[in-house]
């Protein structure tokens, strides 16, 4: 594996999580950090959206803090590819309207049942890196 990491502009991070689909909330839950797998779209806005089939300790941890949420695509052979970070305040929203997906490949939103919580991320520190090469121009 390469242990080479380059960081990402801001707006080259915010380019390979549009076009990505799922990732990693990362929130407090009893005093402890706790990671759960979610489905995510970047809104118009420039908010993320996190589709929330979420235990009730995430939207506490959602409408009460900061929370973060990771995405990347690293090859298992060679170790190489790319991680984006962010970090920011979050709502829980339970409509969605208005915040149609900017792009993504399956937007939260692309389904929504009536009531469907979703949680909306601002992002204010945005962390991007490659691993080992260039990650993909999209």
């Amino acid at each position: 594996m390469n242990a080479n990491c380059d960081l990402l502009s801001r707006q080259q991070a915010l380019h390979l999580l549009a076009g990505m689909a799922t990732g990693r909330v990362v929130y407090t839950a009893h005093a402890l950090p706790a990671v759960l797998p979610v489905r995510c779209s970047l809104a118009e806005d420039g908010s993320l959206l996190l589709d929330a089939h979420a235990p009730a300790d995430l939207l506490r941890a959602a409408e009460s803090g900061v929370i973060a949420f990771e995405t990347g695509e690293i090859d298992q052979l060679d170790g190489k590819g790319w991680s984006v970070t962010v970090l920011g305040h979050a709502k829980v929203i339970t409509r969605v309207e208005g915040l149609m997906p900017a792009r993504s490949p399956a937007a939260p939103s692309d389904v929504e049942p009536a009531g469907r919580t979703v949680i909306r991320l601002h992002p204010e520190l945005v962390t991007g890196r490659s691993i080992g090469a260039s990650p993909r121009s999209g």
